[in-house]
């Protein structure tokens, strides 16, 4: 049995046991830590990779996405997930091809969105087109790849709760292994959400929601988007603002303390 297949037979069964935490590191060295800490399985997450790269979400390449998942995968041990955005183009053949460069790279999981920043949210029939053709790809891989269906019209100028349950609900049945609506800022939400499809439903972490309260509302995987990396961020630029304005180093970490973490001390 080769690496990516036990990679994809673990992330597949940590969606048959219990809810589970799928943080999103930024680049190979926030992974090591996250693996270090304990987490299972890791997501990419398109808006901090953007931000490594001095850009915003949504305009890095297919190609340069590849390269950030194989220096993810090379390494961490664990299973990874990418956030293909809309799968780097509207047609369906297009996720077709985003689900086989990522898992070429080194992937057991992606994402695909139902909006684009040119057409916004695609009509329904489109979309579930798109998943059904990604499922036909990640089932051809040969190894377990667990294949996300984001609806994201709640934060797409579009909160009907009704049309994500309809989005998520018509997804599962083309293919997709676990539905996804990102912006769901209540329990109520994503119980509704739950209740009514038939896969594990991933909740991005927002609001005041604890892990207990969102799990509690069934949902079964939870990320944080971008959030890890905004952290740092912040503080980062505290402590050089710091530095600017009051000569202030005491805010700067220590190269022992990152060694110790990316040992999982």
């Amino acid at each position: 049995m080769d690496d990516q297949t036990t990679r994809g037979e673990r992330f597949r069964a940590l969606h048959e046991g219990e809810p589970f935490v799928i943080p999103n590191p930024w680049d190979a060295g926030s992974a090591r830590v996250l693996e270090g800490l304990g987490f299972a399985a890791l997501a990419t997450t398109s808006s901090a990779f953007a931000f490594t790269l001095g850009r915003s979400d949504g305009q890095v390449t297919l190609d340069e996405l590849a390269a950030h998942v194989a220096a993810l995968a090379t390494a961490t041990g664990l299973p990874i997930s990418v956030d293909l955005e809309n799968g780097f183009g509207a047609a369906p053949e297009a996720a077709a091809t985003a689900i086989r460069r990522a898992a070429e790279a080194g992937a057991v999981g992606g994402s695909i969105e139902d909006w684009d920043r040119d057409g916004g949210l695609y009509e329904r029939g489109h979309a579930v087109e798109r998943v059904a053709v990604a499922a036909e790809a990640a089932r051809a891989l040969g190894f377990p790849f667990t294949l996300t269906a984001r609806a994201e019209n709640h934060i797409r100028g579009n909160p009907d709760i009704e049309d994500t349950i309809a989005r998520l609900q018509a997804y599962a049945a083309a293919g997709a292994d676990v539905l996804y609506a990102p912006g769901l800022r209540s329990a109520d939400e994503i119980r509704a959400v739950c209740a009514a499809v038939s896969r594990p439903v991933n909740v991005l972490a927002l609001g005041p929601l604890s892990f207990g309260e969102i799990a509690g509302a069934g949902a079964q995987r939870v990320s944080v988007g971008g959030s890890l990396a905004w952290a740092g961020v912040t503080a980062f630029a505290a402590a050089a603002e710091a530095i600017r304005d009051r000569g202030d180093f005491s805010g700067l970490g220590s190269g022992r303390e990152t060694a110790r973490l990316l040992a999982g001390g």
